[in-house]
């Protein structure tokens, strides 16, 4: 039975991978009848990258697309709001505003222009406002609010969030899973609450982890379910987003320095060292008080884009080996799809484990500060080192 199921499920990654890189797969000859040679790293930044819409595939030319609200703000017209599919990707001008990609930036030499300070004036993907030439205008300034992949896709795991846990908790509110078994959803996520707050809280908190075990909850379940559903193809991968992990690492940090006390700040500031060591541990601890978000907001970002980027690249090789013979492409495609799969399947796993690391993290640095770095709550040595793997 457990053969049949891991069968059904390497069938099913694996047709989901070949429908996501179709697209890849349509562009190809478009690209030797053009002469142009296959760019691995733009294809994966265009796949990793945020956008004004949901791409799924390409089919006959055409991309199966879900278009998403644009929102901008220019000064001669105020507040304009349209769906992205009005730029027809690109193609044409709507409302004065145009949506710059990469054939429209080629044919009028847009990538050679520069700003004052020498960098690129336009940027594939952005939306600017245009001149009576047609021509995008980089003095004019357009600030977007738009609804990007990103964005949306964080609404969409927020309500996800908020609708599954709202649900088991009216489950316990009724008795089921007080005064009888739980059931469904609620039967699959007590097991994991009661993880974390065993494995989490207790013991870097200490008696105090009542008090922390919402935020610590919402946090792991809110990255898990956003590497989750950043898995599915077409979706956008939030949680390899700086942005998406720096807001975390930000409001971890403010709970961190407000769970701070004397002793963690008379630690930092007077160090317990000799006069003459304490002019290098002095900066070097109060460094340490902002490299511990710094820590959670990349290890987050670096686990989950790593992932994606590896999987494009196994596919990709697909192509690089398809273009220098056929017989050697269609004969290593195999391979690299199995590699595709295998890695796919270790980035579920990887989904929870960066959830947990990324509450765990959080819980150690609490329990640091109001314990002035040393013990946890119960007064016992805690190895930081022990803890972050």
């Amino acid at each position: 039975m457990m053969s049949k199921t891991l069968k059904s499920l390497l069938v099913a990654v694996f047709s989901i991978l070949m429908v996501f890189f179709y697209n890849v797969s349509l562009a190809q000859p478009d690209q030797e009848k053009e002469h142009k040679k296959l760019d691995p790293a733009k294809i994966i930044m265009e796949h990793v990258s945020d956008g004004h819409e949901f791409h799924f595939t390409t089919v006959g030319g055409h991309p199966v697309t879900i278009p998403l609200p644009v929102i901008v703000y220019t000064q001669a017209k105020g507040f304009t709001v349209f769906m992205s599919s009005a730029f027809e990707h690109g193609a044409v001008v709507h409302e004065g505003l145009r949506l710059l990609n990469e054939g429209f930036m080629e044919e009028n030499k847009l990538n050679e222009v520069k700003d004052a300070k020498g960098q690129p004036a336009f940027k594939e993907g952005k939306i600017y406002a245009v001149g009576a030439d047609g021509l995008p205008d980089a003095d004019i300034k357009v600030y977007d609010f738009s609804l990007t992949r990103n964005a949306t896709q964080l609404i969409i795991s927020l309500i996800l969030l908020t609708w599954l846990m709202v649900g088991v908790a009216k489950q316990y509110q009724k008795g089921q899973g007080v005064k009888t078994a739980p059931s469904g959803f609620q039967n699959a996520v007590e097991p994991v609450i009661t993880f974390v707050r065993d494995e989490v809280g207790k013991p870097n908190l200490g008696h105090r982890y009542e008090k922390y075990m919402p935020y610590l909850l919402t946090v792991f379940f809110f990255i898990l379910i956003n590497n989750l559903v950043g898995l599915i193809p077409g979706t956008a991968n939030v949680s390899g987003n700086i942005a998406f992990t720096a807001v975390l690492g930000i409001i971890s940090f403010i709970v961190i320095l407000f769970s701070s006390n004397k002793h963690y700040w008379g630690h930092i500031v007077n160090p317990p060292v000799p006069a003459l060591i304490k002019v290098i541990m002095v900066p070097i601890e109060i460094m340490g008080i902002f490299t511990k978000p710094f820590a959670l907001i990349i290890r987050l970002f670096a686990n989950m884009i790593s992932g994606h980027i590896i999987i494009l690249s196994f596919i990709i090789l697909i192509f690089i080996f398809g273009a220098m013979n056929t017989g050697l492409g269609w004969g290593t495609s195999p391979l690299f799809v199995l590699f595709s799969v295998f890695i796919y399947l270790l980035e579920i796993l990887v989904a929870f484990i960066q959830a947990f690391i990324f509450a765990n993290l959080t819980a150690v640095f609490i329990g640091q500060a109001f314990e002035g770095g040393h013990d946890d709550g119960n007064g016992h040595h805690t190895p930081e080192d022990a803890i972050i793997v």
